[in-house]
């Protein structure tokens, strides 16, 4: 058997371009998109991913604003600049660039992002409105990869779901994604007794552990739909994800690869997110 390779790139381009479309729509009425990333520090990787997403806006013609402050910047000082940006009519989605140093408490400054510019999807509110079904900024990545199943006419209602990977971030929202489409979900993590045994129950299995090529084909069900999430280096240095690509590959059904798979979908659903925040802002006129 070989895999469907589920390609991402190509996914994120052409809701790249439907994106772009309803962002002149929108500017056509008056409002521009705009997205005001906060970076904190000197992190390598933070810089380079707020690079992405600064290019991204440019490419979408939506307005960009990257606020970049020491890493020795107080709790205080950087929750009065998202006030100053909840306030801000021009900045519809505001993300802070995480990890952020050990003096700022993570969870206060997510939770001072007003839930209406909360393009991330990680405020409480957001949480709870997503775990509700109700209408919802959706946690990108999760959001990334419902998107890129839908599109690549993999249906999900009535599918057993296995997540290895229980992080805020990706393992417990995509769980309750799959949930409000009504698929069933079984939860893997570190302290999981015999992890082969429930992942390969799964129809859909989703890898995020961020331990390089940690599912291998003993945890695949034959046809299974797998899901890498995971970005690595291993010990010669080159990217690889939480699956073994190559044997897994050969058994799956469809599967995603690493780089061009779940990760230019990230970016894009937050470019959605910013969109669907201006869009919403007329809505309240």
């Amino acid at each position: 058997m070989t895999a469907q390779i589920i390609n991402g790139q190509e996914i994120a381009a052409k809701k790249r371009l439907e994106i772009a479309e309803k962002v002149e729509e929108l500017k056509r009425q008056g409002v521009t998109p705009g997205l005001a990333v906060i970076l904190v520090g000197n992190n390598h990787a933070s810089q380079t991913y707020v690079k992405s997403k600064e290019k991204a806006c440019k490419e979408l013609g939506m307005y960009s604003l990257l606020i970049e402050m020491p890493e020795e910047i107080t709790e205080e000082k950087l929750l009065a600049k998202i006030d100053e940006l909840n306030a801000d009519p021009e900045i519809h989605g505001i993300l802070v660039q995480l990890p952020l140093p050990k003096q700022i408490d993570e969870r206060k400054v997510i939770e001072s992002i007003s839930p209406l510019k909360d393009v991330d999807g990680f405020h409480p509110i957001n949480i709870g409105r997503m775990m509700t079904g109700q209408n919802a900024f959706l946690p990108c990545t999760p959001y990334g990869i419902m998107v890129l199943l839908e599109e690549s006419g993999i249906s999900v209602s009535g599918k057993h779901v296995v997540v290895v990977g229980r992080s805020n971030i990706v393992g417990k929202p995509v769980g309750q994604l799959f949930l409000n489409q009504h698929a069933t979900v079984t939860y893997c993590h570190s302290r999981t007794k015999d992890l082969a045994f429930h992942t390969k129950q799964a129809d859909i299995l989703i890898a995020a552990v961020g331990i390089p090529n940690f599912i291998k084909a003993e945890h695949v069900k034959n046809g299974a739909v797998v899901i890498d999430v995971g970005i690595n280096r291993n010990e010669f240095g080159k990217l690889c994800g939480d699956v073994a690509f190559d044997e897994v590959s050969g058994k799956a059904g469809a599967i995603t690869p690493v780089p061009k798979g779940v990760g230019p979908m990230t970016i894009t659903m937050l470019m959605y997110n910013t969109l669907k925040s201006a869009a919403e802002t007329l809505d309240r006129k």
